[in-house]
């Protein structure tokens, strides 16, 4: 991790709604319902439910998640039309690292 990964991942997690569905993710079972056809959260949690639970335009959440991906917070995986996103657990370890 260098500083400007970190910058970037700073600047990402200093919006509320951002940081919060990386609490969200990190318990997914917790705070999503299973996709119809996967039934698991092995590759992680069907954008549609991020964004009804955020309460947010489909744009908006788009445009979070994307930042989020870009800076390597989340791992999106496709399933047909449908993509899901997991948190980066080797980025967030490194990033929490590095701060301290």
């Amino acid at each position: 991790m260098n500083l400007k990964q970190a910058t970037e991942i700073g600047k990402c997690l200093s919006n509320q709604t951002r940081f919060q569905i990386l609490e969200w993710l990190k318990e997914p079972e917790k705070n999503f319902p299973p996709h119809e056809t996967l039934k698991h959260f092995n590759d992680g949690v069907c954008v549609t439910y991020i964004q009804e639970k955020a309460g947010l335009s489909q744009s908006t959440i788009s445009t979070y998640l994307t930042n989020m991906e870009k800076c390597g917070l989340l791992i999106s995986t496709r399933h047909g039309k449908w993509s899901y996103l997991k948190r980066n657990e080797e980025t967030i370890k490194q990033f929490t690292d590095f701060l301290i």
